[in-house]
């Protein structure tokens, strides 16, 4: 699994990236300031990086910066401002493309595509079978899962269950949700079943101590793939 950090504060641009990286065959992953964006590219290690300039904590410049000290992953720079002066900072501390708001989308991917011919980070289909994040490793293609290199007897169904739920990190999916991807739109078994599943599925995982990341409970709604802060 590669991943695209997309990096804004607005929530309706991030929804539009983030539709038109997974139609690229991407994961992506969504920072609303810079501080988590430098969190997360340290989490995930991402293919690149689109980075809103203006942002709370710290803006894309500074994220910019922090990141080109330790990793020559693609950048591009997204920003409302477009004076020449800010064009040439940018990519004066290492940014690789710049892109001015409003714009198009499909441009976007264009020039994402571009920078990834560039620099030869492609997606094999390899990567796309397995999905790696802090101590768990997934193969959905071999159906196996390990935690700091142990392997977990896990059923198809659990398998699948933690596909999902790793492959979106931090994101809430109600009973109703993991219903339709894992049992089908046309199963008409009470959402009960999805808590027993998660339980049997927990009682497993808990078997090897996984301490960056859980499945937490959002009451009234459902299920998470948490990641935990770290100090």
């Amino acid at each position: 699994m590669e991943y695209i950090l997309i990096a804004d504060d607005n929530q309706d641009i991030t929804d539009i990236l983030s539709s038109y990286v997974k139609k690229e065959g991407y994961e992506p992953l969504v920072a609303v300031d810079g501080k988590e964006a430098v969190s997360m590219f340290d989490r995930f290690n991402p293919s690149l990086i689109l980075l809103d300039v203006m942002m709370p904590y710290k803006d894309g410049y500074q994220v910019c910066r922090e990141i080109r000290e330790k990793s020559d992953v693609p950048i591009m720079l997204i920003t409302a401002r477009g004076e020449d002066f800010e064009r040439i900072m940018g990519l004066d501390i290492g940014a690789d493309d710049y892109i001015v708001k409003p714009f198009s989308p499909s441009e976007v991917m264009a020039r994402v595509r571009a920078i990834l011919r560039r620099t030869n980070k492609t997606v094999s289909d390899t990567d796309k079978n397995v999905l790696s994040i802090s101590t768990l490793n997934i193969n959905i293609e071999e159906y196996s899962l390990s935690i700091s290199g142990k392997k977990i007897p896990l059923t198809k169904k659990e398998i699948e269950t933690m596909w999902v739920l790793a492959g979106n990190p931090n994101k809430v999916f109600t009973r109703d949700n993991l219903l339709d991807s894992l049992w089908g739109i046309d199963y008409f078994g009470d959402s009960r079943t999805v808590d027993s599943h998660i339980k049997r599925l927990r009682a497993k995982l808990d078997k090897v101590e996984h301490p960056e990341w859980k499945i937490k409970t959002i009451w009234g709604l459902g299920y998470k793939f948490e990641l935990e802060e770290q100090n």
